[in-house]
């Protein structure tokens, strides 16, 4: 008589355990989360998305260049249309300094005098705004922060941004520097780390006087700042601090270091970009000698990928006066377009 429990092992082993069977490695040769499917859904987007405009409370601008050249952009584009039936996606313009009650009323104008917020609740909506929205009580400022996208400036202050519902926009350089003039493996770097502050901070101290660090509150010239970022294998950021130089940082090849004292949620195009694989981030509490080991240990073979796909993303970080495809402004476009299938509600009536 076969030994029932050698027939059970036998049994099992016809039938392989999910948890044990392989799991498809990471394409680390690109930055993308999806690498295969980024490039068709993005012409698809530029063929078929269209946006609908509700008319703004007054004349306005907005505070930041970001804002305001990502609304004219759109407003000026071919996504924008004036047939609401044809639109996947509403956007709801007010100014950033129009009062919470005003945005209240502006929304429940809009809710009685056209259909399309109720059908969703206000899930297939948009509005800019780059401090962002807190909570209210109010029954469509709720609704509003719930279940509308929210397109903020990156970083977003604490408790203004909902994970995979909301979007930051990436930090528009004023100033944008000319391409590098060489591949950055092809160079060799003077400095393990560079950080341009206006101020001294926390443990950047400590390494006022470290050879492997140049710490300075503002280049001389362009080609000064230029040549810092290609001579640099780490470009230091703070959280919550001027990150505009982030982007310029990727395209230069010297790998952003962001320091944080909590995970990072609201980084730009998040549902695009692999981020583990075009920077570093490191806590404060473990002061300069942490800070450092971390980057040496990146230092390597995956330091020269973790470069060369940062300097494959960073086309996404350029923002051009005339929109061009796979630029900040499409991009921002493309994390709404995967954002455009929601749940039509049925309608319900509010006591």
């Amino acid at each position: 008589m076969a030994n029932p429990f050698f027939s059970l092992l036998l049994f099992l082993s016809l039938f392989p355990t999910p948890s044990l069977q392989s799991k498809p490695l990471p394409d680390l040769t690109s930055p993308y989360l999806s690498p295969s499917t980024i490039f068709p859904n993005f012409q698809k987007m530029l063929r078929t998305f269209k946006i609908f405009t509700y008319e703004p409370p007054k004349d306005f601008t907005f505070n930041t260049p970001a804002e305001s050249l990502f609304y004219s952009s759109l407003l000026n584009g071919p996504f924008a249309t004036q047939n609401p039936n044809e639109a996947h996606l509403f956007l709801v313009p007010f100014p950033s300094d129009l009062s919470t009650r005003s945005i209240s009323r502006f929304i429940r104008d809009f809710r009685t005098e056209h259909p399309y917020w109720n059908r969703t609740l206000g899930a297939d909506h948009f509005y800019i705004s780059c401090a962002g929205l807190g909570y209210e009580s109010d029954r469509n400022l709720v609704e509003l922060k719930k279940n509308s996208v929210q397109i903020s400036c990156f970083p977003t202050p604490h408790g203004k941004f909902i994970p995979h519902k909301d979007i930051t926009l990436p930090p528009l350089n004023p100033s944008p520097l000319a391409p590098p003039q060489a591949p950055p493996n092809n160079r060799s770097s003077r400095y393990l780390g560079y950080f341009k502050s206006n101020g001294q901070v926390g443990l950047l101290n400590q390494l006022n006087g470290d050879p492997e660090f140049m710490i300075e509150s503002e280049p001389s010239d362009e080609l000064t700042y230029a040549e810092r970022l290609e001579g640099s294998q780490f470009c230091l950021f703070l959280y919550g601090g001027d990150v505009s130089g982030i982007g310029e940082a990727l395209r230069f090849g010297c790998v952003p270091a962001v320091i944080t004292d909590c995970p990072i949620q609201d980084l730009p195009f998040m549902d695009v970009l692999v981020w583990s694989e075009i920077a570093v981030f490191v806590g404060r509490g473990g002061g300069a000698e942490e800070l450092k080991g971390v980057l040496r240990r990146t230092c390597g073979d995956k330091y020269e990928r973790m470069r060369a796909l940062g300097v494959t993303a960073s086309q996404h970080f350029v923002w051009n006066a005339s929109p061009q495809s796979y630029d900040a402004f499409h991009t921002v476009l493309y994390q709404l377009w995967l954002r455009r299938h929601t749940i039509r509600y049925a309608r319900r009536e509010w006591s």
